[in-house]
């Protein structure tokens, strides 16, 4: 038997399970458990100690022994799931599932040996209650306590714990790591020392000039803090170095891996256990900034640590609204918090497999159009008949197989009732976490680059968006707020909604940071949507203070650049008072598509079909420069992009042309062309990195004839197109054209004039 195929076997199931228990303790209500829920928890607990007792894992079969005694009693009625038993359920959750990380990673198990836990477990199941801290018994005087043994460093005994996290391009600047360690054992001792090396890649991605290592020593030596850290002065600029006295706090050990992510961060905490710090301190509350991973640990309990995001089940259930919240706890909404899943059976398909499979289909699909073609040249009816019935077949088998791409986004909505929970809990406020359309499906690609720039935007909307409880109250507000996660269809796109009842984007603020940031001059006005895009850009923040949250300007920026590599796009709508809402527009998928081609001079166009609304012959009036580039569509006004003269084409003669009615959400506009090709499957295949900044474009395909066709940015082109209509109407004004990115539109402003 392969024990490593069995080993990852196990690890998929129980990550199950986790998933299963956790959004099972966010889900219920203190005073409304149903049996079935109990018996689930049990379950959950109970199948993973028995499968970590047929590989051996004795660390992992006591934990989960003691978790499953407590889950014993809570559904026989002994104990009452109550908000402390939940957090610390959860709690052991979470070092259920950094075991199972570290077991993963081959790391020992010893240091999970005797957790902190396994006291307040104790202190449950023995007397059906937690722990009182004040209740302390006291001294007795027959027999004096013995002295605790002296920890073998005491802070201040010149012992230190050095973090050093070197940046990227250090090697490129001409420095070399190895020579900082050289230097500081010319002023103390290096005792020990150990590389971190998960961020380093395999193959072609290595770079020979890229730094991937993190160094992480015990150093001993009389200096000052002040004089070890001014060793590192030339690498501060692109570097974090942490200097600590040994042994680091909790606190302390959290900054040090606040930029990690979760694999670098139970890395070095092995490396800091074999240096011999206690690395399963309890922690204080910690969160890392909104441009990092997210890793936080609970505010009001102790031992959290960072562990690798578990993949989420194909199907999830909502977390249910608690009837009563404590302030400062989240609280989690679904549309069927009630319903039991549907059992399905699964195969589980290695995704590097799926994705050769859809290759393929996509060269079948470019080779039955030039079969398609070759034979309606032929002018054969049979073969024609023949070849139209294996373009069908064609269809059916894409469709089927971009189906099996297609997952849940629920995947990645089932991981916020935590992180809101959590969160609020840290900031103290109490929110509310709506989620509905989790059964919304997309491609799974595109939901597994989703997850960074949701995390950041939900943690922002608790963080910024929603006020403290004072602050409501003031605002004649109630002071529970809240947050909603929506996702739906929309003429063959997906949307997802993030909104908040907070207190909305202040566009004065956002100005008034802009011109101190110099990303525009002091007497630019702009557009409301131009004035919310700001916040996009790097390095900007309305802030008063940072907070372990958020609040350093980063994330936002990341959060836009996610969604345009996505072939999407992010609005804002925010009243101030009243709360904002993020809005992303993604396509389905990113493979295959249904497109529309265009002639237009010489050059053939593809506008993916779910945009097209209609095709109309242009007026013989308007066929020509006109005054105007608009159409009276039925009554509506309708802007017109003429792509010839967009695309600097050269004109040919065509006996009538032709407006494709195209629409982007709300937004419409006709894209005149000069023929109209009928629908074709499109393969999209992406474009070199000359190619990457034309934005209307937004990709290519190859057509039965073999040449290559251009994939029309749709967005891009509605967006010019009302613009430019906009302004036709608008009477002169100081404002200037500036667009979100560029660095001096002062500059831009006074080139155009030229």
């Amino acid at each position: 038997m392969d024990l490593e195929l069995a080993l990852q076997t196990f690890f998929e199931e129980s990550n199950e399970l986790l998933g299963e228990m956790e959004r099972i303790l966010l889900d219920v209500e203190a005073d409304n458990t149903t049996s079935e829920q109990l018996n689930a928890l049990f379950r959950a607990m109970h199948t993973i100690k028995g499968s970590a007792g047929l590989f051996g894992l004795d660390i992992i079969v006591a934990f989960t022994h003691e978790v499953e005694n407590a889950l014993d009693q809570l559904r026989d009625g002994k104990l009452r799931l109550d908000d402390m038993l939940t957090g610390l359920l959860l709690r052991c959750h979470d070092h259920v599932k950094e075991m199972l990380a570290a077991l993963a990673a081959k790391d020992s198990l010893d240091r999970f040996a005797q957790p902190e836990l396994l006291t307040e477990l104790a202190a449950y199941t023995q007397t059906g209650a937690a722990p009182e801290p004040e209740a302390a018994a006291p001294p007795a005087a027959a027999e004096p306590a013995m002295p605790a043994e002296p920890e073998p460093d005491e802070p201040g005994s010149g012992l230190w714990l050095l973090s050093l996290r070197f940046g990227p391009d250090m090697l490129r600047n001409g420095m070399d790591p190895s020579s900082f360690i050289r230097y500081l054992a010319t002023i103390g001792e290096v005792e020990q020392i150990q590389a971190v090396a998960t961020q380093l890649p395999a193959g072609a991605d290595f770079n020979p000039e890229t730094n991937y290592l993190r160094l992480e020593a015990r150093y001993r030596s009389p200096a000052e803090q002040q004089t070890l850290a001014d060793v590192f002065e030339f690498a501060r600029e692109d570097s974090e170095v942490h200097i600590w006295p040994w042994p680091a706090t909790p606190a302390q050990q959290a900054a040090a891996l606040a930029s990690a992510d979760a694999t670098e961060a139970a890395a070095v905490r092995a490396v800091w256990l074999r240096l011999g710090l206690d690395a399963d301190a309890p922690t204080a509350a910690v969160g890392v900034d909104a441009d990092t991973a997210w890793t936080y640990a609970d505010a009001d309990t102790p031992a959290e640590t960072a562990m690798p995001e578990p993949e989420a089940n194909a199907t999830s259930s909502e977390p249910a609204q608690p009837a009563e919240a404590a302030p400062g706890r989240a609280k989690g909404g679904g549309e069927a918090k009630n319903a039991k899943q549907a059992e399905s059976k699964f195969i589980k398909v290695e995704a590097g497999k799926l994705d050769s499979l859809i290759n393929l289909i996509g060269e079948l699909v470019i080779a039955g159009a030039a079969a398609n073609l070759v034979a309606r040249r032929s002018q054969q009816s049979a073969l024609v008949e023949s070849t139209q019935a294996i373009a069908n077949l064609i269809e059916q088998i894409r469709a089927g197989t971009l189906s099996m791409r297609m997952i849940q986004i629920g995947e990645i909505f089932s991981r916020f009732p935590r992180v809101a929970r959590d969160v609020s809990r840290e900031l103290g406020k109490d929110i509310q976490l709506h989620i509905s359309g989790a059964e919304t499906e997309l491609d799974k690609s595109m939901v597994e680059k989703l997850g960074d720039p949701l995390m950041h935007i939900v943690r922002n909307a608790i963080d910024h968006g929603i006020e403290t409880t004072a602050q409501r109250l003031a605002a004649g507000k109630p002071a529970e707020g809240h947050v909603w996660l929506n996702a739906y269809h929309e003429s063959g796109s997906i949307v997802i909604e993030v909104a908040d009842d907070g207190g909305g984007l202040n566009q004065a603020r956002i100005l008034a940071k802009a011109v101190e940031r110099g990303l525009l001059p002091a007497d630019m006005a702009l557009p409301e949507q131009d004035v919310f895009r700001l916040i996009f850009e790097a390095g900007f923040s309305t802030a008063d203070q940072v907070t372990s949250i958020s609040g350093r300007g980063v994330g936002m920026d990341v959060v836009r650049k996610s969604i345009e590599q996505l072939r999407g796009t992010i609005d804002i709508e925010s009243e101030l008072g009243l709360g904002t809402t993020f809005r992303i527009r993604l396509p389905l998928t990113l493979a295959i598509i249904d497109g529309f081609l265009v002639e237009v001079g010489a050059a053939t166009f593809v506008v993916p079909l779910e945009a097209v609304i209609e095709c109309i012959e242009l007026p013989a009036a308007l066929d020509r420069d006109s005054v105007h580039d608009c159409l009276n569509l039925r009554g509506e006004l309708l802007p017109l992009l003429r792509l010839d003269n967009f695309l600097d084409l050269p004109a040919v003669a065509a006996k009538r042309r032709n407006v494709v009615v195209v629409h982007y959400g709300e937004r419409k506009a006709g894209l005149v062309v000069d023929a109209l090709l009928g629908e074709f499957q499109t393969v999209i295949k992406p474009l070199g990195s000359l190619f990457r900044h034309l934005k209307a474009i937004s990709g290519s395909t190859i057509l039965g004839t073999g040449e290559v066709a251009l994939i029309l940015d749709v967005p891009a082109l509605i967006h010019h197109a009302t613009q430019k209509e906009a302004e036709r109407y608008t009477l002169p004004s100081p404002v200037r054209e500036w667009e979100p990115g560029t660095s001096n539109p002062a500059a831009k402003t006074d080139r155009s004039a030229q």
